[in-house]
């Protein structure tokens, strides 16, 4: 017996109905990157090892899918490496390709590939797949989508504050309520300085940012386990818990990093994008978290990320600037900021709030009927036409009984049914019917595009 075929877990397969619901997401997307002056590009689904590998932090790179190398990749191996089973070493002798992690990092090695060819700053978007080895569960995937907007070669914080426009118009369109959380990693350094613990920045942003998904204890537990004091954690404590109105969160962290240099700066940054994007206005609540990382060590500035306000799940939207990232690849020097939409977690979102358009799934306004001979040549000639006119319709393809065909409309979710038989060619007229009310009219042919239409 043939064993039953399945996909690789944490991944998914997308009817007709489902593309239909994702290419929403994706044009409402595309055409906002649009309206603020975004160029398309795309990167391979596949870039050399030595593009990704430590540009991710240690947990990162852990999550790499890697890929084999082509022919006898044990090839050369030295076989002490198989026997001692040292896997990293042995990793690297064997695979020297990866699936991308994101799209910032093949994007920085775009940047740096082609500088002479883009005009600074350069303004790209670009929507593509994904692949991370992570654990799958809810709204958390092996495979997804990233719909990325970044600027790069301008260091303006005006930058942040327009895509801070850009998110909330996205999401405005798609009807989603969300919250916009702001950090600055110059806080989060000037944080490590205050509790005297400056060498442990990344270790303290590691372990904080994962605060609301497992609490504050579990955190306390894995800063001790990174080798931070119990005095420097318990410094910590009241950082993490300031509250208020984000322009007092700003006041108290203000006073409290008035001595670190870097940590003042972080605060100016992020009372500027504060300001400017609420000057402006928003849709969306604003928010400043101080616990907030992203876990990513490429990030020098502010830092982005939102959350649905209606609907449990992970964050649907995150960046922030990274002034560094070019210099890996031999252009220091060269600043950028950029958001990603999480399209796979805001299709869960619309899924599970049902905010989709009513008539989203329709690929066809209009079925003719398939009665075979001349009807069938006029019928064919008639969806020549009202294509032609920009109405999508298609003929049945089989000389089938006329229940089976009405069936077929109905179960794809075709509003109109169109029927040329021999009264209707002769007469040059098409007799169409309206599924959902049940009535059906007789017309030219030449006003049935407007009738369509309503």
């Amino acid at each position: 017996m043939a064993q039953k075929p399945s996909i690789p877990k944490g991944t998914r397969d997308f009817s007709p109905a489902e593309m239909a619901r994702r290419n929403y997401i994706f044009d409402t997307i595309r055409s906002v990157f649009r309206l603020f002056g975004y160029h398309q590009i795309e990167t391979p689904a596949m870039e050399n090892l030595s593009t990704l590998m430590g540009k991710y932090g240690e947990e990162g790179d852990k999550l790499l899918f890697k890929i084999l190398n082509s022919g006898n990749y044990l090839a050369g191996v030295d076989p002490a490496l198989l026997d001692e089973e040292k896997f990293v070493r042995l990793t690297t002798q064997i695979s020297e390709k990866g699936l991308r992690y994101d799209l910032t990092v093949p994007f920085a090695r775009f940047v740096v590939q082609h500088r002479n060819d883009i005009q600074m700053p350069f303004r790209r978007f670009q929507i593509q797949p994904v692949w991370r080895a992570d654990r799958p569960q809810k709204g958390r995937y092996r495979e997804f989508y990233q719909c990325d907007a970044d600027v790069i070669g301008s260091d303006s914080l005006v930058n942040e504050v327009e895509l801070l426009q850009l998110i909330d118009e996205v999401f405005r369109r798609l009807k989603i309520r969300i919250a916009i959380k702001l950090n600055n990693r110059k806080v989060l350094a000037g944080i490590a300085e205050l509790i005297g613990a400056p060498d442990k920045m990344i270790d303290i942003t590691v372990a904080i940012d994962k605060i609301d998904k497992v609490g504050i204890d579990k955190v306390n537990e894995e800063l001790l386990d990174r080798g931070l004091s119990e005095q420097s954690v318990k410094a910590l404590q009241p950082i993490l818990q300031i509250d208020g109105s984000p322009a007092e969160r700003l006041d108290k962290l203000a006073r409290l990093l008035k001595d670190s240099e870097t940590g003042a700066l972080g605060v100016q940054e992020l009372r500027t994008v504060i300001d400017s994007t609420l000057s402006l206005g928003l849709d969306a609540e604003l928010d400043l978290d101080v616990s907030l990382a992203r876990g990513l060590n490429y990030y020098t500035g502010t830092i982005i990320e939102v959350k649905a306000l209606d609907f449990a799940i992970g964050s649907i939207t995150g960046g922030g600037r990274y002034d560094n990232l070019t210099g890996v690849f031999g252009m220091p020097g060269v600043s950028g900021v950029g958001i990603s939409f999480g399209a796979d977690r805001i299709y869960d979102v619309l899924n599970g709030l049902d905010l989709y358009p009513a008539d989203l799934g329709t690929s066809s306004q209009v079925m003719f009927v398939n009665f075979g001979g001349a009807e069938t040549a006029a019928a064919l000639r008639a969806v020549k036409a009202l294509r032609a006119q920009g109405i999508s319709c298609e003929l049945y393809p089989d000389q089938a009984k006329m229940k089976k065909q009405m069936a077929y409309a109905n179960a794809s979710s075709i509003p109109y049914v169109a029927l040329i038989g021999e009264s209707e060619a002769a007469a040059g007229t098409v007799t169409l019917k309206d599924m959902a009310k049940g009535t059906q009219t007789t017309l030219p042919l030449a006003d049935v595009a407007a009738s369509i239409r309503g």
